[in-house]
């Protein structure tokens, strides 16, 4: 049987286009500061994304290793508790560094995975659904990352080469062998997600979104109804013309960067929200978390939202 490679080039750093949208939003301006994965690990819902502690194009080592090191430090030491990685992050240094700078880990430190792309070289992600390299892959994060269960494990991308089910099948197994705890998936939409969940229970979904890129409003909702917690990636987007200067207004009322107007944005968009902040600088990482100290008002959140 031939099977046919998907070649994604993704480009992190384009800003993406805003669209508006209608949507549900908290009805109280305090946000909730934890939120419990699968109804069981609770955790503090500004974590931290490993993906930028990697070489250019997500690809070889972090290019300074000890500051990488410091900075999963810093984040754990700053209550970060809800770690983003993935085995495609390197490939597979991200894990490893995680692993090094953290191992063993502190009680109650989660630490999230993902599979289903591969790379062939900087910027350039493949997807592969194959249930071998599915089953290979878990194994692989197991040993790097030192844990006998990785308590979240999400599938990177669907495959259109092979269906969910055959996908998901060594998921399966690995859930039964007690090496995964809970599932999630990325880059999907409600119909992927409904399916997926007839295979097993789906507890977390990341896509992309953001102040600018609103595409994907009614999932962030379905996930909050079903009690899964809505990951989005690229957070700290905060968007062109207009939005900027909106938000650097906000900012200089509540004496903030727009990154934290924008993360502070999502922490009161829904409480399911869980964000994944990346950088490879302690002093931005210690911005970052001080968003969740910043309280939007009603007027705030609307004109950030319009």
């Amino acid at each position: 049987m031939i099977f046919c490679l998907i070649i994604l080039v993704l480009n992190f750093s384009a800003p993406p286009v805003f669209t508006s949208k209608t949507f549900t939003m908290q009805s109280s301006t305090k946000h909730a500061s934890t939120f419990k994965i699968g109804g069981d690990l609770e955790i503090n819902r500004l974590g931290y994304g490993g993906m930028q502690l990697t070489g250019p194009g997500v690809w070889g080592d972090a290019e300074d290793r000890d500051n990488a090191i410091a900075i999963l430090k810093q984040a754990v030491a700053n209550g970060v508790n809800f770690i983003d990685t993935a085995d495609a992050y390197g490939p597979h240094t991200n894990e490893t560094l995680i692993a090094d700078a953290l191992h063993p880990y502190t009680k109650g430190l989660v630490i999230a995975t993902k599979s289903g792309l591969v790379r062939t070289g900087p910027s350039q992600w493949v997807i592969n659904g194959n249930p071998e390299h599915i089953r290979t892959a878990i194994e692989g994060s197991l040993k790097r990352l030192k844990v006998e269960r990785i308590d979240l494990w999400q599938l990177h991308r669907f495959d259109p080469d092979f269906s969910i089910e055959e996908t998901l099948k060594p998921v399966v197994d690995a859930v039964k062998a007690g090496k995964i705890k809970h599932v999630g998936l990325s880059e999907v939409g409600i119909e992927q997600i409904e399916r997926a969940a007839k295979v097993l229970p789906i507890v977390s979904v990341q896509n992309m979104y953001n102040l600018s890129e609103r595409k994907w409003e009614e999932l962030v909702d379905y996930t909050a109804k079903k009690g899964m917690a809505f990951i989005p990636w690229y957070p700290l987007a905060s968007g062109p013309g207009k939005m900027a200067d909106k938000i650097s207004s906000i900012a200089a009322k509540h004496k903030a960067t727009t990154a934290q107007i924008a993360l502070a944005w999502l922490l009161r968009r829904s409480p399911n929200i869980l964000l994944i902040p990346g950088t490879k600088s302690i002093e931005h990482l210690k911005q970052n978390m001080a968003a969740n100290n910043i309280e939007l008002s009603d007027e705030d959140f609307a004109q950030l939202s319009a």
